[in-house]
């Protein structure tokens, strides 16, 4: 895997790309592989947004948040996106905390119970008996008992059956399981595979202070070059929001860069990320950051100590 780091400044004020020495060179990683979520990296690539930064940008695809973590520890990669909530989770029991979130793609979790008609599931309570697939080691099913108790239920009362992420749709499909706990971004994948309707229960309705998706960079890179950091997320979040305004124009970007991410579904998924980013895209509150750890140390998911400051450096989003 290519190490890369930064080559010097970016030129006199940092747009108009600046000769080949002057330039930057980063590793960023996506959240998922290539789908509509992580879609705004190529579009901010192809409109030329970390061109006119000074920033040539190589992107992997990534595997979650363990091995995005474990890139952005090693430096095989300087900036990344990830699972807000599960990366806090990770710091907070001290497994990873060389990393902190410069912006925030979604505004809550996306993470969800997804179903389809005919399951007679409409309201939490009606998973009582139930099971349900999530992914094993997964943020859905770490969040679970949290949710579940929130929502009224037992979570004792439900079989939660851990399996690999890649098999969910094709459970819930075929009727091997009532239901998910997943993101909310794959539905349209579901509804295209169970050729059903898919009933959404949303853990935001009750856990509502976690966020979702973040771009995140390296600790040490934020402390020694705070240029770099900047440029690099005003120019990714300026692909957030073309690709949220044009979300044909994105997932046919993302699937010439990557052929195998089809254009229908990732124009489901930046469809339905869209109320999620907010009207300030990339802005994380303090506040809520303070809730949603107390959240997470309530539900017995890390230990109390974890501060805002040691997972987020807000002032990169003006």
């Amino acid at each position: 895997m290519m190490l890369v780091v930064a080559i010097g400044g970016c030129g006199d004020d940092g747009a108009g790309g600046g000769t080949p020495e002057s330039r930057d060179n980063v590793t960023y990683v996506t959240a998922f592989g290539a789908v509509g979520r992580d879609a705004f990296v190529w579009v901010a690539k192809e409109k030329g947004y970390f061109d006119e930064a000074g920033i040539d940008v190589t992107i992997q695809k990534g595997a979650g948040n363990v091995q995005n973590l474990t890139m952005i520890k090693s430096n095989q990669a300087q900036f990344g996106a990830l699972d807000f909530t599960g990366a806090v989770i990770q710091a907070g029991t001290g497994k990873f905390t060389e990393w902190r979130a410069v912006a925030a793609v979604h505004q809550q979790t996306l993470v969800s119970i997804m179903t389809t008609d005919g399951t007679g599931i409409t309201k939490p309570v009606d998973l009582r008996g139930k099971t349900v697939a999530t992914g094993a080691g997964s943020v859905s099913e770490l969040l679970f008992p949290a949710y579940a108790k929130l929502a009224g239920l037992d979570p004792a009362t439900v079989k939660l059956q851990g399996v690999q992420a890649t098999a969910l749709t094709g459970l819930m499909a075929q009727g091997r399981v009532d239901a998910l706990s997943t993101f909310l971004l794959s539905r349209k994948a579901l509804e295209t595979a169970s050729k059903k309707q898919v009933v959404v229960l949303p853990y935001s309705d009750y856990l509502k202070d976690l966020f979702g998706n973040a771009i995140i960079a390296r600790a040490d890179l934020i402390s020694s070059d705070r240029d770099l950091v900047e440029r690099f997320t005003t120019a990714a979040l300026k692909g957030l929001r073309y690709t949220i305004e044009h979300p044909q124009e994105a997932a046919e970007i993302l699937n010439r860069a990557e052929p195998t991410a089809a254009v229908p579904a990732a124009v489901g998924e930046i469809e339905a990320m869209k109320p999620y980013v907010g009207g300030s895209p990339g802005h994380f509150d303090e506040a809520r950051v303070k809730a949603g750890i107390d959240e997470l140390v309530n539900a017995g998911l890390m230990p109390v100590g974890l501060t805002p400051a040691k997972v987020v450096d807000g002032s990169f989003v003006k």
